[in-house]
């Protein structure tokens, strides 16, 4: 199993250097030490952190979704012709664009600026690992 060190585990996380430190201090995340004798988390122990401590943004509309992948952001960019239009957005740290089309984009008001979620439907996600193959 990977293990990662303070810094990185804030990085996936989305949170300070600090605040992973104050964690494991805290036992809220657990952490042990590799052969250099420096702190670092278990892949496995990380994950399930990061999921047990996941907020997905309310939905004050109360509608039941099967798309369970939802990530608030700010839209950065708009780019239309007569059909089609590409939408950029901010979510955090990960930048999402999306095709639709321009009425779709008139309709929602969507410009720079305006908050928006980005949904996702797991049948369209490629999943990928650093450096290539396994």
């Amino acid at each position: 199993m990977p293990q990662f060190r303070i810094a990185e585990a804030a990085r996936l996380l989305g949170v300070s250097d600090d605040t992973v430190r104050r964690w494991v201090e805290a036992g809220t995340l657990p952490a042990g030490t590799d052969a250099a004798h420096r702190k670092v988390i278990d892949g496995a122990v990380l994950a399930e952190f990061a999921r047990d401590t996941s907020h997905a943004p309310a939905d004050p509309s109360g509608v039941a979704r099967s798309a369970r992948n939802r990530l608030v952001g700010l839209v950065t960019g708009v780019v239309t012709d007569r059909v089609m239009a590409q939408v950029e957005m901010q979510c955090g740290p990960h930048r999402i664009v999306s095709l639709m089309s321009s009425e779709a984009v008139r309709d929602l008001g969507l410009e720079p600026g305006s908050l928006a979620v980005a949904v996702i439907k797991s049948t369209n996600v490629v999943v990928e690992i650093p450096g290539g193959s396994p």
